[in-house]
């Protein structure tokens, strides 16, 4: 799909300094990104009594049920399986509703593309800046739920926050990338969703790598989405990650900014035309 796109443009050292000034452009313009944001969620739930906090009560229903299905057909610990599925579907939630929405980014936002002069990757960022303020509703679960059953080791929590920074680092990338994409293919959207939906079921969400056996091991190894959710999960269980999955972790966010800025900056002029 890639190879259909018209090759025509600048070089790749111009493509990145387009892409890093819309980028720069786009940071300093962050009253912008996160009123759009903000007036989303509240255009959302406008309505609604309890607004957002609706989307912590289903979470918190799912978080319940699903910890007490599949913890008693895993045979586990409620005490050590409910942290565990809780930490994993509220990270999980972070990053594929901001890279499947970051896919809509520019088609949803056509009209401000097409009537105002503004960076484009402001767009990606208000994406990320709106599902960071629904993860801060969420996060009061995992909040609650370690209050209930303790942590492990207090000693390693901290590293939970650079381990977010990480998360959505690759999480922003790859809606940047998805986005782009997107605006020239109409039907990726609808394939990123179903890539994440199959992601969730082989991801280590529901489940640890400690609870594979030696065979089956490869699932989490093979699989870099495992190492995003590990940086931030373990921290909060009271692990600390290992260097592998600090690193793989941190080679993805810069290996696929620098995909997702040559992209950006090559295709830059021609996603009004798309959109």
């Amino acid at each position: 799909m890639i190879a259909a796109i018209p090759a025509s443009g600048p070089n790749t050292l111009s493509s990145l300094s387009c892409a890093v000034a819309d980028l720069l452009e786009s940071l300093q313009a962050w009253r912008l990104w996160s009123l759009l944001g903000w007036l989303e969620i509240r255009q959302r739930y406008s309505r609604s009594k309890l607004g957002p906090l609706w989307l912590t009560i289903s979470m918190g229903v799912m978080v319940g049920t699903l910890g007490l299905v599949y913890g008693t057909l895993f045979g586990q610990k409620l005490g050590n399986y409910l942290p565990l599925i809780a930490t994993g579907l509220v990270i999980w939630t972070l990053f594929s509703t901001t890279v499947s929405e970051g896919g809509r980014a520019y088609i949803s936002s056509a009209n401000y593309i097409r009537q105002v002069r503004t960076p484009r990757l402001l767009y990606i960022l208000q994406v990320g800046w709106r599902n960071g303020v629904i993860f801060a509703h969420n996060f009061v679960i995992v909040v609650v739920v370690l209050a209930i059953f303790g942590v492990k080791s207090w000693a390693a929590f901290p590293l939970f926050i650079p381990g977010l920074v990480l998360l959505m680092l690759n999480a922003l990338w790859i809606a940047a990338f998805v986005g782009l994409l997107a605006a020239r293919f109409r039907d990726l959207p609808q394939i990123v969703e179903a890539l994440l939906q199959v992601s969730f079921y082989v991801t280590p969400i529901l489940f640890s790598g400690q609870m594979l056996s030696g065979k089956h091991h490869w699932i989490v190894e093979f699989n870099p989405l495992a190492y995003l959710i590990d940086v931030v999960r373990e921290p909060l269980l009271g692990l600390s990650p290992s260097t592998t999955t600090w690193g793989v972790s941190a080679g993805m966010a810069a290996a696929g900014w620098l995909l997702a800025l040559a992209v950006t900056g090559r295709y830059h002029k021609r996603i009004p035309y798309w959109v």
